[in-house]
């Protein structure tokens, strides 16, 4: 058998005499090692997300490979290295948004690959879910002017050596829309310490919309490896949107 394998920008391609197959991969660190790995996005469904065709669409324009799309009540990740959990009213916001979510099945995978240093991504509901799984530190609470907020707001990255900030200039505002009714971000004064001192938030609002301590707009936990953001940088991805802010957190990972 003959096998032949070829390094692109970004890309690793593997040839034998029967198939050709072409998988994204990335290099990175791992008990300090070098290690290369296949990326393989999947996007996780609750009953009653709404930004999950969203997603789904950019990680494949993103990739050029399918997404696995993953049910609420499933417990096998398929082989995903990298989970989003997207936006929406998972189980319709009852109790609190995410207080539901994260009693689900798919919950018990994702837990285990976010403590096994894997990948980790929520976008608006999906950063509540996150914060009420314990897989982010603070809660999101009801905006100040305890009404939902529909808009474009600026951003700024705070660390922008993580995985999905490296691609987006130091001190460079970008414009992300943002969509909540409960996105007002609140950590006990220990805990917001903490945070701040280890680097963990990534953004900031340049003009805080709903009340969030510190204008904290996305945080990730201390190994830096799970990353939630109340906006939305999957609408605002394609040219045709009239705004690819959003493209330079897709860059990074």
């Amino acid at each position: 058998m003959k096998l032949r394998v070829t390094f692109k920008t970004g890309w690793l391609k593997i040839e034998d005499n029967w198939n050709s197959e072409q998988v994204r991969f990335q290099f990175g660190l791992h008990s300090s090692a070098n290690y290369l790995c296949a990326m393989k996005f999947g996007v996780v469904i609750f009953p009653g997300s709404n930004c999950d065709r969203d997603l789904i669409q950019v990680l494949s324009n993103y990739s050029n490979e399918p997404v696995a799309e993953l049910w609420h009540k499933d417990t096998d990740l398929q082989g995903c290295t990298h989970i989003f959990l997207p936006g929406g009213f998972s189980y319709g916001d009852y109790l609190r948004s995410g207080a539901i979510a994260k009693l689900s099945p798919i919950m018990d995978a994702v837990s285990q690959h976010a403590n096994n240093g894997g990948f980790v991504m929520g976008i608006c509901n999906g950063f509540q879910i996150l914060c009420e799984s314990g897989l982010l530190p603070g809660a999101l609470l009801r905006n100040e002017n305890m009404k939902f907020i529909c808009k474009n707001v600026e951003l700024t990255a705070v660390n922008t050596q993580t995985s999905v900030t490296k691609k987006v200039p130091s001190n460079h505002r970008i414009t992300v829309p943002i969509a909540h009714g409960e996105g007002r971000f609140y950590a006990d004064d220990d805990t917001l310490k903490q945070i701040e001192d280890n680097g963990q938030v990534i953004f900031r609002y340049v003009e805080n919309p709903n009340g969030s301590l510190n204008d904290i707009a996305g945080i990730c936990n201390e190994n830096k490896n799970v990353f939630g953001m109340m906006p939305h940088p999957e609408r605002c991805f394609a040219d045709y949107l009239l705004n690819q802010d959003g493209k330079l957190i897709f860059d990074s990972l």
